[in-house]
């Protein structure tokens, strides 16, 4: 025999992972792995996410560490009901206004101590299997303390990734920020080559101290959990942070950390034809994948074609004034007044649809009045920043018991601060994404939560639990799951080939970071998309950007079909980008 297989051609770069008692989806095989070690040992879904994102902390560094957050969608299966967690950072007490400008601040900077908030992650891990999950902490945490202590081999997209990765940061730890360079620069100096064994002895001292509180009440395995929490927002690990900071002229101290509190809320959520889809409340962007749900339920999709000028049109046309709208309402609802119920509405869908021109692209920003009902905001209200003209991770795991969890872990990026050395792990800057201009729904203010990116989905279809799933990229976020939901919903498409269908994103609306930038009609593609679809969109007036055929979207989804069928599947993207290793497991 000398030929094997099918003379066809594939249809998607990747496999998808398929099985019938539980289903796994990340950005690395090791993460991956970790989980699928839980649900094995009998862990349920929670435990195994958890399990999962304590590793991506570890081998995924440049995208999600300790020092970050970690908002999240749950469907718990016990309770039949869905939980958006609100996982996300807290401005410390003393971040005020008037603070940052004594210091000269117009922004907060992307990194350094003063955009160092409440490290939000831990708490809402172990706050989530403190509730739902099933193991005892020594498991769940079992796998990364052995990654901690024996290593793990650096892969290329902690090294090259631009602007985030080891090799573009290797001067600045050189320079200024010694503990990272001994961490992650070899004896030296140099960058290390991918497959170099990395180990994180401070990380791995972090994961003994909080196993070594758990153990101390024997079987009780919540009360256990409990323990190790308050150790590390009120003990030691809380005073090492709290002196850390300090010295870096921070704002987060020991009682920041100590009142910091995971928050368990109901999800927002609207009908799209036979789905539902849940998300994050306002003091994320999720809502806003749910107000372009609306704005395209009154479109024929299928008639204007998968992929055609016309729909690639429309899709951004809705974008543009959805984002606009998370510009002018979104922010932390226990500070501000959210008109979510209004903004969300099937009428005031309606009436923003007539601002869609099916033959221009708008250049405007262009919130409206859910208020009011009216499809625009009176120009003298519409907040405009100067400047009109980061990295994260992806959780996603179903089980045997009929639960699924979507997480979205990000920032502590070691692009951000300086790794704490006796910790493994450095503190995050989200609260860059804070205005320091009080108009603004989502200025600044002490204990208040900076409006987040992070934006886990998960979705009903037919009345069943059907997807989890989420990616990285910032205010591309909601945009790229968007197009894998409805290469889903409408077109029908696997899970596989609507993760790896071409995708696009607007740069229309001002950046949720640093410096907020805007750039008004301006759409970046990948190649793959046809040269002819690229020129019609120049022709309605989009300012095209071309990228790498496989740039735009690095998703995670977790599907139950047929028969009790998981199927997991990772994109593809993260390794031809050199980003990260994603990989999807089932069985």
């Amino acid at each position: 025999m000398r030929t094997f297989g099918n003379t066809f051609g594939q249809s998607s770069e990747g496999q998808p992972a398929m099985g019938f008692y539980g289903a796994v989806a990340t950005e690395h095989y090791l993460s991956a792995q970790a989980a699928m070690d839980i649900l094995k040992a009998g862990g349920n879904a929670f435990d195994a996410a958890a399990a999962a994102t304590f590793v991506e902390g570890l081998v995924n560094p440049h995208m999600f560490t300790l020092g970050g957050e970690c908002p999240m969608v749950l469907y718990v299966a016990d309770e039949d009901t869905v939980v958006a967690v609100n996982g996300n950072t807290e401005a410390p007490a003393s971040a005020s206004l008037e603070n940052y400008r004594s210091r000269g601040m117009d922004l907060i900077p992307p990194q350094g101590m003063p955009a160092a908030g409440v490290p939000a992650a831990v708490a809402s891990l172990l706050d989530m299997v403190h509730r739902y999950g099933r193991l005892p902490l020594q498991d769940v945490l079992g796998p990364v303390k052995t990654l901690c202590s024996r290593g793990f081999p650096v892969h290329e997209g902690l090294i090259k990734m631009p602007r985030f990765g080891i090799e573009d940061n290797a001067a600045l730890f050189q320079k200024e920020w010694r503990a990272s360079a001994q961490l992650y620069l070899d004896p030296d100096g140099k960058t290390p080559s991918p497959g170099s064994r990395l180990v994180n002895a401070s990380y791995g001292r972090v994961v003994d101290f909080l196993l070594e509180e758990a153990r101390r009440y024997g079987h009780d395995r919540a009360a256990g959990i409990r323990a190790a929490r308050k150790a590390f927002y009120e003990g030691d690990i809380a005073e090492e942070l709290e002196h850390f900071v300090r010295e870096r002229d921070g704002f987060l101290t020991r009682s920041d950390l100590a009142s910091y509190e995971t928050l368990f809320e109901k999800p927002v959520s609207v009908p799209f034809r036979n789905t539902q889809v849940y998300k994050c409340g306002p003091w994320s962007q999720g809502p806003v994948f749910l107000q372009m749900l609306r704005l395209l339920k009154g479109f024929d999709l299928e008639s204007l074609g998968w992929h055609s000028a016309s729909y690639l049109h429309t899709w951004v046309e809705a974008a543009k004034l959805a984002f606009a709208d998370r510009e002018q309402y979104y922010g932390d609802p226990r500070f501000v007044d959210v008109p979510l119920e209004a903004l969300l509405s099937a009428s005031y869908a309606q009436v923003r649809r007539t601002l869609i021109d099916p033959d221009r692209a708008s250049t405007a920003h262009r919130p409206g009045d859910p208020r009011r009902g009216k499809p625009l905001l009176p120009a003298e209200a519409v907040f405009r920043w100067d400047r009109w003209g980061y990295g994260t991770v992806h959780v996603a795991v179903a089980d045997s018991f009929g639960n699924m969890a979507a997480l979205t872990p990000s920032g502590g990026w070691i692009s951000g601060n300086e790794v704490v050395p006796s910790l493994g792990f450095p503190l995050g800057t989200r609260l860059q994404t804070f205005y320091l201009d009080p108009a603004h729904p989502n200025a600044l203010r002490p204990r208040k939560r900076p409006r987040t990116t992070l934006t886990p989905s998960l979705a009903f279809r037919d009345g069943r639990l059907w997807m989890a799933f989420g990616t990285m990229g910032g205010d591309q976020q909601d945009q790229w799951t968007l197009q894998f939901f409805l290469n889903r919903a409408v077109f029908g498409m696997s899970v596989q080939e609507a993760i790896e269908a071409p995708k696009i994103c607007s740069d229309h609306f001002p950046g949720t970071f640093y410096p907020h930038d805007a750039f008004p009609a301006r759409l970046r593609v990948e190649s793959r998309i046809s040269e002819d679809t690229r020129r019609s969109l120049e022709a309605l007036g989009h300012r095209v950007v071309v990228e790498g055929p496989w740039s735009l979207g690095f998703i995670c989804a977790v599907s139950r079909e047929r028969d009790g069928l998981w199927v997991s599947g990772a994109d593809p993207r993260g390794h031809r980008a050199a980003v990260f290793p994603s990989c999807a497991l089932a069985w």
